[in-house]
């Protein structure tokens, strides 16, 4: 049977360190059952990524760090937190060019670090994108529970979530994570339809308070542009920056470090974009489509976000805008409770398509890690009909959902972030290692300037992980070694490049 065949390995390698060759990796992409029908083009690959990073952020985040780290400075932690996504992407587009396999991070690990390191990154995505989803998902759900109140209905509240230590199950969001689930069962053509929809609508929507907005800014609000500098406190204990308790360095706010500080901030409305390279299996041309999805979207999303910020600190003034909605409260200070109401309605159906693109990433994730025998085989069947990987979107979408429905996960939500950071630094690593060690290969997407953009990458994105708060590194560290002992128990014994060494020399 084609699925058992033996899997290639670096012969150069053994155990925990053992690569899988890129070769071996494209391969398995042929592999009838196992295979992923090829569906997507560079307009369905940006329009995912602009659909994940594009949420609440833009609406929320904008004004909240105006106010309290930058003033309308916020515009250009924007650009640098761009500018850090960036070095970033650029080391993706390379890899996804290269490796057009599902998996992301995880396949481009295996491919260059080996084999431990590959189930780490998988292990970090698959939390990180389950996380995420599940915490879009009840975000989400606060929305809807908002409209239906303004419209004069209320769910029972057993069923709107766990409130102030009181159980709850939050029937909306379990609901929308399994319609999301089915959707993206029945196929990638389907889902990146209902995605095209869904992001038109609230980039209209984006592109409609810009316009508008800009018609209610007044020039003395952006005076001073950069608001002089103020030292802060820091936390305390675990609270408190990681970078405060190694080094006694606390960040301040405004001036131009606040802008710094920001970026660090804002950085985090910028996740997703790196999902794009998940689907790289899906495409019709990767080598060509998937630098220009990365790439694409995350120029979109850094357009969008600065001219909203330069909007909502035209509006107001920076110390008056409000932390929960900035943006809609602007437009009711100025008196248009409407274009307010569209503000939550496009943040609403924003959501929707973020949650959507979640699933779809850590399935993939996991359905590569199933190929490749890190996980129970049994997961990386497709769908003879529709060709998606139905038993690992099934087995993560129910996941999903009852973690979103039982559990308050406000504070699991910063795993998320350093989830991401990590994978950046990881991708950026296996960019200099694979142009070392495999110079041959082709490449339709080269990352200029190696190894500088991508040491920058790892710099950056290593600074923004030291601010993190202690206890967040404390929850990374225990979910890795749990990864790690798993690996132990599990993975490193049912590998097929594992087994593949254990019967004898590789053939070509």
């Amino acid at each position: 049977m084609s699925a058992e065949r033996p899997v290639r390995s670096d012969r150069g390698r053994s155990g925990m360190f053992r690569t899988k060759t890129v070769e071996q990796s494209i391969q398995d992409t042929e592999e009838p059952e196992h295979s992923l029908r090829r569906d997507l083009s560079a307009l369905d690959l940006t329009v995912f990524g602009v659909g994940v990073v594009i949420g609440t952020g833009i609406f929320v985040l904008t004004g909240k760090v105006a106010k309290e780290n930058a003033g309308p400075a916020v515009a250009l932690a924007f650009v640098l937190a761009g500018i850090v996504c960036g070095l970033a992407a650029l080391c993706y587009a390379e890899f996804a060019s290269t490796v057009p396999v599902a998996g992301s991070a995880y396949t481009f690990s295996y491919a260059t670090l080996g084999e431990l390191p590959a189930w780490i990154i998988g292990w970090d995505l698959i939390l990180e994108l389950a996380l995420g989803c599940a915490v879009v998902a009840v975000g989400w759900s606060g929305y809807i529970q908002s409209l239906l109140a303004n419209a004069g209905w209320h769910l029972p509240g057993p069923l709107t979530g766990a409130h102030g230590g009181t159980f709850g199950f939050d029937l909306l969001a379990a609901v929308l994570v399994l319609v999301l689930t089915a959707i993206l069962v029945a196929g990638m053509k389907l889902s990146s339809r209902v995605t095209a929809i869904v992001v038109g609508v609230k980039v209209t929507v984006v592109l409609i308070v810009i316009i508008v907005g800009a018609f209610f800014i007044s020039g003395s609000n952006y005076q001073p542009f950069i608001p002089p500098s103020k030292g802060t406190t820091g936390g305390n204990g675990l609270a408190a920056p990681l970078v405060q308790l190694m080094f006694g360095f606390t960040p301040s706010n405004f001036g131009v470090m606040g802008i710094f500080s920001a970026a660090a901030v804002v950085f985090f409305a910028f996740i997703g974009f790196d999902i794009v390279a998940t689907a790289a299996e899906e495409t019709r041309n990767p080598q060509r489509d998937l630098p220009r999805g990365i790439l694409g979207s995350l120029l979109i999303c850094t357009v969008l976000y600065v001219a909203v910020s330069i909007v909502v600190t035209g509006m107001q003034k920076y110390d008056k805008l409000s932390t929960k909605a900035p943006l809609a409260d602007a437009f009711k200070d100025a008196g248009h409770p409407f274009w307010a109401g569209l503000i939550s309605f496009g943040a609403a159906v924003g959501l929707t398509s973020v949650c959507m693109i979640l699933l779809l990433g850590q399935s993939r994730v996991f359905f590569a890690m199933s190929r490749d025998g890190l996980l129970p085989r049994f997961f990386s069947t497709v769908h003879p009909r529709f060709g998606t990987p139905y038993r690992s979107t099934i087995l993560l979408g129910v996941v999903v959902a009852v973690v979103a429905g039982f559990t308050s996960i406000d504070v699991l939500a910063e795993l998320v972030n350093i989830g991401t950071l990590f994978a950046f630094v990881v991708v950026a690593l296996g960019v200099v290692v694979l142009r070392r060690t495999r110079p041959d290969l082709p490449r339709a997407f080269r990352t200029p300037f190696v190894p500088y953009v991508p040491v920058l990458s790892v710099v950056a994105s290593l600074w923004l992980m030291l601010n993190l708060p202690a206890e967040t590194w404390v929850r990374f560290a225990v979910w890795m070694v749990i990864g790690v002992v798993v690996y132990f128990v599990y993975g490193r014994r049912t590998s097929r490049v594992s087994q593949a060494q254990r019967s004898g020399p590789p053939t070509v």
